[in-house]
């Protein structure tokens, strides 16, 4: 009881003169639901006269003390943490994150705002000098403050120097010479002598800021029970939405356009292997990035005018666990970075438990072009390509190419542009990684005959689809309609996306590679197309060093037999900006 009354009368004496001068609050707790702030206020109120709920920005409810003029404020709050009655971690606030006073209702600091700005002295008064500020402690006065400090205190000040990135070992709550060292960059850094000794008054900003900083992203542990995950998260700007595996999905709470993702399933480090690969296919990664896959985890890093994201996943006693941290651009990176560090330091696997493959919903909008709720990145546009030879070579049309940040063919193998002929519409590329093709173009060495039955292999949906498409048609002319002998004309309902893929006669032999539409004047009729001949293919090819390969003489082809022959061969050539 005597300890409690000491708290009021503090608090009541160091409350009274608050209203003449400049607001402070001490805050004490934060929390994620109107409920638990009020049941903590209401505890709270049994010992304090002047408790107060607030709604903070990030959607959070702030309990806080006050308000009081800065020096009481100060006092207090060493008071009150050293006498045990409020949390360690408390901290000084001036009220900016308020934005509603949810408790008690109708209080007379309902609505925290400025104090009222002193009146004008008259024209002949004498100026009124500004108070001196407080002085501040010699070093050895520091380290007596600092020599009186508990254990979690001290590792409170090594958290917040990790946190301002000039501390990067463990927190182990000793003031060694990596502590030191830091303690003298922040010195630095904040302009002040970097003597390696905080003094209070640094202490409490470096640990005031931490907190401020930890308010706003609402940095909680929890435990996702069925991902088997424990781990820090932001949840001042998001909150549980569904789960896809291996994908908890977590929402952006209010308008904070902040996403995360819990990734979370069995496997071994094909898993995680093969994971490393299909995240860099989703849009929540954007290319521009750094990527880095090691023995048993992986990072990537992606920006775009949009979105930012920072993912992480590990192999974790046969299991793959991880996070992707979604946010705009717009946001501060310094923080959000902050944000995902302390999810990578935290995250932890509950032991032999994952995602099961079956929990959840799938998500009301379903695309073969997403993945689990998730949008797959696409190309700008795709058209089709052929190997010309065992090294993986593509022949294909110039279409839209030229202009390209980045080219693949399949799913993910980049590949360069080598060489193209503007005058013949064609273009060679060569991949990036050694290649062994299953099949290569066999090109048809006599005349083709008019009229014969031909197909044209393409990905006419783009990559929608895992195989080519063919379609069949007819060899309707040697010559363009104009006379011109390096083309032949086909009568087939090819779509834009067969463009730049094989025409195959009914032996499975290479006569022509598809054309894209013409542009110009004339309006030709859909089933009008037009294929670069194998002699300026043989023309083209020769001058790049490529060898053509001539097929064999044998009858037609089994449909299934033709068809398996064009998809060993065909591929999807994507342009990517």
């Amino acid at each position: 009881m005597k300890r409690l009354a000491t708290i009021l009368i503090l608090a009541i004496a160091t409350a009274l003169p608050a209203l003449a001068q400049d607001r402070v609050w001490l805050q004490i707790e934060a929390h994620p639901t109107l409920r638990e702030a009020e049941e903590r206020a209401r505890t709270y109120a049994g010992s304090f006269p002047n408790v107060g709920a607030f709604q903070i920005a990030t959607g959070w409810y702030a309990i806080a003390l006050g308000p009081y003029a800065e020096p009481e404020a100060d006092a207090a709050l060493r008071q009150f943490r050293a006498q045990g009655a409020i949390p360690r971690d408390s901290f000084l606030s001036d009220g900016a994150d308020f934005r509603q006073q949810v408790w008690p209702v109708g209080a007379a600091l309902a609505q925290p705002t400025p104090a009222a700005p002193a009146p004008a002295p008259a024209a002949d008064a004498p100026p009124v000098a500004e108070p001196a500020p407080l002085p501040d402690e010699t070093p050895a006065e520091a380290r007596r403050s600092e020599s009186i400090l508990d254990r979690d205190a001290r590792a409170l000040i090594q958290t917040a120097l990790q946190w301002e990135g000039v501390y990067t070992q463990a927190i182990d709550a000793s003031f060694g010479p990596g502590t030191r060292n830091a303690m003298a960059a922040w010195q630095s850094a904040k302009g002040y002598e970097a003597t390696g000794v905080l003094t209070t008054r640094q202490r409490e900003e470096l640990i005031g800021a931490y907190r401020a900083e930890i308010g706003r992203l609402g940095m909680q542990a929890i435990e996702e029970a069925e991902a088997g995950i424990r781990i820090e998260m932001p949840l001042g700007l998001v909150e549980f939405d569904r789960y896809e595996p291996p994908f908890v999905h977590f929402r952006p709470r209010g308008d904070s356009g902040v996403r995360a993702l819990l990734i979370s399933q069995r496997g071994d480090q094909a898993t995680l292997y093969g994971l490393y690969d299909i995240m860099q296919t989703l849009e929540v990664v954007p290319l521009s990035g750094e990527r880095e896959r090691g023995r048993d985890s992986f990072t990537l890093t992606g920006r775009n005018a949009q979105i930012q994201s920072y993912t992480y996943a590990r192999l974790i006693g046969g299991t793959v666990k991880g996070f992707t941290l979604v946010w705009r651009p717009s946001e501060d990176e310094r923080l959000m970075m902050r944000a995902a560090m302390t999810m990578r330091e935290t995250l932890d696997s509950v032991p032999n438990v994952a995602l099961d493959e079956t929990l959840g919903e799938a998500s009301a909008e379903q695309r073969a072009d997403m993945l689990s709720g998730l949008e797959i990145r696409k190309p700008d546009e795709t058209h089709s390509g052929f190997f010309v030879d065992g090294a993986g070579t593509v022949l294909t049309t110039t279409t839209g190419l030229t202009s390209c940040n980045r080219i693949t063919i399949g799913h993910d193998v980049e590949v360069s542009l080598a060489a193209s002929d503007a005058g013949l519409g064609l273009a060679v590329l060569k991949p990036s990684v050694a290649l062994a093709p299953i099949e290569y173009a066999r090109f048809q060495a006599g005349v083709p005959r008019l009229k014969s039955d031909v197909a044209v292999a393409g990905f006419s949906y783009g990559e929608v689809l895992d195989l080519p498409v063919l379609t069949y048609g007819t060899l309707a002319d040697l010559r363009g309609l104009d006379g011109e002998d390096s083309i032949a004309r086909l009568e087939i309902e090819a779509l834009p996306g067969d463009t730049g893929g094989p025409v195959l006669d009914a032996a499975g032999a290479v006569l022509g590679v598809l054309l894209p539409v013409g542009q110009g004047a004339r309006q030709l009729p859909a089933n009008v197309r037009y294929a670069a001949n194998v002699s300026a293919i043989g023309v083209f090819l020769s001058e790049t060093g490529v060898e053509m390969r001539a097929a064999d003489a044998e009858g037609a082809l089994p449909p299934a037999t033709l068809t398996r022959r064009a998809a060993d061969m065909t591929v999807p050539v994507s342009c990517w900006n």
